[in-house]
């Protein structure tokens, strides 16, 4: 069985054009758009079923004794 040798890379720079840097974060940030929306639809579903979620305990004991 042969071994293989791993080495370690530290990048140091990274050459980019200013504008093109610039157009590359403006696409990041509309790119996270649609997920601030999901986690939005999480976070509402989240505090809505929460009572919910909080009562399963007692519920259960009640039901299943």
């Amino acid at each position: 069985m042969q071994t293989e040798e791993t080495s370690g890379v530290t990048v140091t720079d990274i050459r980019m054009p200013f504008f093109s840097m610039v157009f590359f974060m403006v696409k990041w940030v509309i790119a996270s758009i649609p997920a601030f929306f999901v986690l939005i639809i999480l976070g509402v579903l989240t505090t809505a079923f929460y009572p919910f979620i909080a009562m399963l305990p007692s519920l259960i004991s009640t039901y299943f004794q």
